[in-house]
């Protein structure tokens, strides 16, 4: 089978395809063969050398496909031989072929696609976890998320007017006219407004009741004084520190030295009646269980119409050095796949 690896760190073009042999399920386990795999953050991070939980390289990472069971390991249910799925995976997405434990995968509701399938995992189950796990949004407040036109940031637009919330979303110009056929209700574009002064327009002084931020650096102060009294900041990255497309350490360096080490203290966080969590689904593969429910909310709400992803484009294994450049070129709405 042929998989896209990263054999060290640089720009896109490192990315390269190796032949090797089919995976044979553990117990447990169940083979997918993959019809489309997500890309995100945390591949380009991953080639780019900066992400903390990378495996000593070369790696195939990939954090999700869709694709049907074609073979299952021991102590696994005969039933799933030949049902579509999607499913999560801790590495080796970027493959024709990945075994994955069985409490990882979901079957796929009628109607949706593989290349549906494995644009939900990472995105949904991340913009889950901070509008409606973490930062409990109710009806009637408003929702400051960063990168509005992204993967995430997509699901987070769905899932937060889903629970009833007005919605503030930052991305370039271009992107405004999809973003607001969606539901959002106000577009700022970052690079030409300083976001947290058109915030305090926007809602007359008062701030945002959530925030989620993925830039990192001084963004997470600046959303930090966009939150009203009782406001919640949710981190979720630090995708400043990818500016360029391969290793920059002035980047990273910068990106450190901005973040706010000093200002959310115990005290300052009593006194603003404000609250700041982080999310890192990758974090969470000991609580499957916990991730198991959030995933089986998601597919309800998909079978009831209330989310849909965004699929922005596809690329060809052979052609994952262009996927990379096109998102950090920042050209995509929504998500981008592989497909084998």
């Amino acid at each position: 089978m042929r998989q896209s690896w990263i054999p060290r760190p640089g720009l896109p073009e490192v990315l390269e395809i190796r032949e090797t042999e089919l995976p044979n399920p553990q117990p447990n386990e169940v083979r997918i063969k993959v019809e489309a795999a997500g890309i995100n953050f945390a591949d380009i991070s991953g080639r780019l050398g900066i992400y903390q939980d990378l495996p000593p390289m070369p790696v195939v990472v990939g954090y999700e496909v869709g694709g049907r069971i074609d073979k299952i390991g021991d102590n696994v249910d005969s039933a799933w031989l030949g049902k579509d799925v999607l499913g999560l995976t801790q590495f080796g997405g970027y493959s024709e072929s990945v075994c994955v434990d069985q409490q990882q995968v979901f079957q796929r509701p009628s109607g949706m696609s593989a290349i549906e399938g494995a644009a939900l995992p990472v995105n949904y189950l991340t913009a889950y976890q901070l509008v409606c796990v973490m930062g409990g949004v109710r009806a009637g407040e408003t929702v400051l998320i960063h990168s509005a036109g992204g993967g995430v940031g997509i699901a987070a637009i769905q899932l937060a007017k889903y629970r009833g919330a007005k919605i503030i979303g930052t991305a370039s110009t271009g992107k405004h006219e999809y973003l607001k056929q969606i539901g959002v209700d106000h577009c700022i574009d970052y690079r030409e407004d300083d976001f947290e002064t058109k915030v305090m327009e926007i809602t007359a002084g008062s701030g945002v009741e959530l925030v989620l931020d993925a830039v990192g650096g001084n963004s997470f102060k600046k959303s930090y004084r966009s939150l009203s009294a009782t406001g919640r900041l949710g981190m979720f990255g630090v995708s400043s520190a990818a500016v360029s497309k391969s290793r920059n350490r002035l980047a990273f360096l910068k990106m450190v030295a901005n973040l706010p080490w000093f200002k959310f203290t115990p005290i300052e966080l009593i006194n603003h009646n404000k609250g700041v969590f982080g999310v890192n689904l990758g974090r969470l593969w000991g609580e499957m269980d916990r991730v198991e429910g959030w995933m089986e909310d998601l597919l309800e709400l998909y079978r009831e119409g209330l989310i849909r992803p965004r699929v922005d484009t596809t690329f060809p294994f052979s052609k994952a050095a262009e996927a990379h450049h096109y998102i950090q070129d920042r050209k995509n709405i929504g998500k981008v796949l592989l497909v084998p």
